[in-house]
């Protein structure tokens, strides 16, 4: 009873959050500055032209009228149709999600393996190792995603040549190839945050009662580590690694337009200088479906992880 209660106190949540964010997303461009019927006929259109595109696309329609067929066609899966670029939006989307998804992955690898990595050796190594990783976390954190593509760029694609700055290559090594400064520019900071937060949970599990008892008691370190210290230290690390993957959808903005890439963030950064409203909704939209339903995920898989989360949350 407890783990349904659970299952659907997350599926609920996650439901009204995407409610209330779709709501807030189409509001924000509703009443942003600038008319959608003159980004659609030009500048210098006629008002006669101007109020029949205002009929077609229900512009004239009360703001929830426009709100409610907005979000049944996106249910349906019709997106829209650009005002800029004159064509459907999933298939301005299409192209450049492969893109996106690819550096998001490569990103995540890089911050799940040293963030993780790094984090594990800072807290069972002490004296110089822990600082230097501590003091190298603590720059990483604090410097943006541009200025870390500026200087990989300046260093390994300028002076020595090893990386190329635009583009994404063709075949997988190319791929590799183009995408391996972008992905570390986007995984900076994010690694950092990992690898702080898995010393933190590994340090604390190391001076934990249950720990301290299993060490009295005699048992090996390559028992109480993996078994005691590892393992329930797992569910926070990893609920923040998830956290972090899906907060990476929202930083490849930056990162593709330092390094040119055509992927879903820039495309998002492009449309919204050129003021193109249904481009904008629907790639809003779709970070935050990404970044709620991995949270849900996470959670539910975190609640696998260690049942006391069930407990706990049925309690409250």
């Amino acid at each position: 009873m407890r783990k349904l209660w659970f299952l659907t106190t997350k599926i609920g949540g996650m439901l009204l959050t995407l409610l209330i964010a779709s709501v807030l997303i189409f509001a924000a461009m509703h009443f942003a500055p600038g008319d959608p019927a003159a980004m659609i006929a030009g500048p210098n259109a006629h008002e006669e032209t101007l109020a029949a595109i205002k009929n077609d696309f229900g512009l004239n329609d009360p703001v929830l009228v426009q709100y409610f067929n907005w979000l049944m066609n996106v249910l349906q899966g019709d997106f829209g149709r650009s005002y800029v670029f004159r064509s459907d939006v999933m298939s301005l989307i299409t192209p450049r999600l492969a893109t996106t998804l690819s550096l998001v992955a490569y990103a995540g690898l890089i911050i799940i393996v040293l963030g993780v990595g790094l984090g594990i050796l800072a807290a069972f190594q002490e004296g110089w190792i822990s600082r230097s990783i501590s003091a190298a976390t603590s720059v990483m954190m604090g410097i943006p995603t541009f200025v870390v593509a500026i200087l990989l760029i300046t260093i390994f694609s300028q002076y020595l040549s090893w990386f190329p700055v635009y583009g994404t290559g063709t075949g997988f090594g190319g791929v590799i190839k183009h995408l391996t400064l972008p992905a570390i520019s986007l995984a900076c900071a994010y690694l950092a945050l990992v690898a702080r937060i898995t010393r933190t949970s590994v340090r604390g599990e190391m001076f934990s009662e249950h720990v301290e008892t299993a060490w009295v008691r005699g048992m090996s370190p390559r028992y109480v580590i993996p078994q005691h210290v590892l393992k329930n230290a797992s569910s926070q690390i990893f609920q923040v690694s998830g956290l972090t993957l899906a907060g990476l959808f929202a930083g490849t903005a930056i990162a593709e337009q330092a390094f040119g890439i055509s992927g879903v963030g820039s495309l998002l950064v492009e449309a919204a200088t050129r003021q193109d409203v249904p481009v904008v909704q629907i790639l809003t939209l779709f970070m935050v479906v990404l970044y709620v339903v991995v949270n849900t995920v996470v959670d539910l898989i975190n609640a696998a992880i260690d049942p006391r989360m069930i407990q706990g949350g049925s309690k409250a």
